[in-house]
């Protein structure tokens, strides 16, 4: 919990810099890396544990995302059963940034709780 608080406090030091080249620049980019053509596709990606030596690949999804589909991040988790999907009814794009999620992140993570998403 000392963690979480701690991380609540930093500010985010390049804050300033993520819309320098203004609005649509910034975000015309991110469209770009997102919707071009990739050098793999995901739906061939491996168990990165075939052997059980880790668990999952954790995956949280706002679903008022403006950024990353939820509908794309949905599907990918159903194809890929090694990942562990966690899908937020009012989450954003920075979910993190909120207090009991950042929290339900951390307990899941460090101590194997499944979270309530509200």
């Amino acid at each position: 919990m000392e963690t979480i608080h701690q991380m609540s406090q930093v500010p985010m030091p390049n804050q300033h810099k993520i819309r320098q080249q203004g609005e649509y620049e910034s975000l015309y980019r991110d469209m770009m890396v997102h919707f071009r053509n990739w050098e793999f596709d995901p739906m061939e990606l491996q168990d990165p544990f075939p052997q059980n030596e880790g668990c999952y690949v954790y995956l949280w999804q706002g679903h008022e995302d403006k950024l990353v589909p939820f509908e794309l991040q949905r599907f990918l988790a159903r194809q890929l059963p090694w990942i562990r999907y966690h899908e937020v009814p009012d989450g954003r794009h920075f979910i993190i940034h909120e207090n009991y999620l950042c929290e339900a992140i951390f307990r899941e993570l460090l101590l194997g709780e499944q979270p309530e998403i509200k």
